[in-house]
């Protein structure tokens, strides 16, 4: 009786996060364009999909990415080697980024695009290696930019000054870059904090903030997301300097 409750309250959990979704669709919808639904059977089944997948991805992230993001920096700040602690850090950031469904999704777009515009050949090859080279200059520089958050951590080096500094840098390479990969390169910082990447790289700031005395898991925990975002549209445009 009591899993049920449990269920239900995280259930109701999800449709309250979905309603403000619903109801900008359904205002428009009606009001807007007024016209019914189209095909509403699949869209009410669709919403349900969406808000069971909700209320089970929220769980999976509580009882497993979370916890093992933590547990792996604690552990390894225990352990004592800033080697293995940089090793893993950068692992975590460039596996979770590659396999980021968002990343994939836009790379392949990418590289369709370029090739209609003929900034690319329209061979296949071209556009794979393209596609492919665009998700491993994102997902290294990230791997990058969690490196750096954990030394910042481990440094108390205060954020802003990095950040603020970062942003510098994209402002030049713009300058500088091609304007036909500002655009993706602005993207990329976008589709990098996405599902996967976020819930283990915020684990693992806080984790390792926990870890090492003196330091304040909300004051120094956070922020590793930000330079998630900024490092990839640095390196993206530079992937463009490059290619073009």
């Amino acid at each position: 009786m009591q899993a049920i409750t449990i269920f239900l309250k995280k259930i109701m959990t999800a449709i309250t996060d979905l309603i403000p979704i619903i109801l900008v669709v359904v205002f428009f919808q009606i009001v807007v364009i007024q016209q019914p639904f189209p095909q509403i059977w699949e869209v009410l089944v669709g919403s349900l999909f969406v808000i069971v997948g909700l209320m089970l991805f929220i769980e999976g992230l509580e009882i497993g990415l979370f916890p093992i993001g933590e547990t792996l920096a604690y552990a390894l700040a225990k352990k004592g080697s800033l080697i293995w602690l940089v090793i893993f850090s950068f692992a975590l950031g460039f596996s979770t980024t590659i396999a980021e469904p968002a990343l994939i999704a836009i790379a392949k777009e990418a590289s369709e695009i370029s090739a209609d515009t003929g900034l690319i050949d329209k061979s296949a090859a071209t556009k794979s290696a393209y596609a492919l080279g665009l998700r491993l200059s994102v997902a290294f520089s990230v791997g990058l930019a969690i490196v750096i958050g954990v030394v910042r951590i481990l440094k108390g080096w205060k954020l802003y000054y990095l950040v603020i500094g970062g942003y510098v840098i994209v402002m030049l390479m713009t300058i500088i870059a091609p304007r036909e990969i500002i655009g993706l390169a602005y993207d990329a910082g976008g589709v990098t904090t996405s599902t996967i990447t976020v819930p283990l790289v915020a684990a693992l700031g806080v984790g390792l903030s926990n870890t090492i005395k003196g330091r304040n898991p909300l004051i120094d925990g956070f922020g590793l997301i930000a330079f998630a975002s900024l490092l990839p549209m640095v390196f993206v445009m530079g992937y463009g300097l490059i290619w073009f």
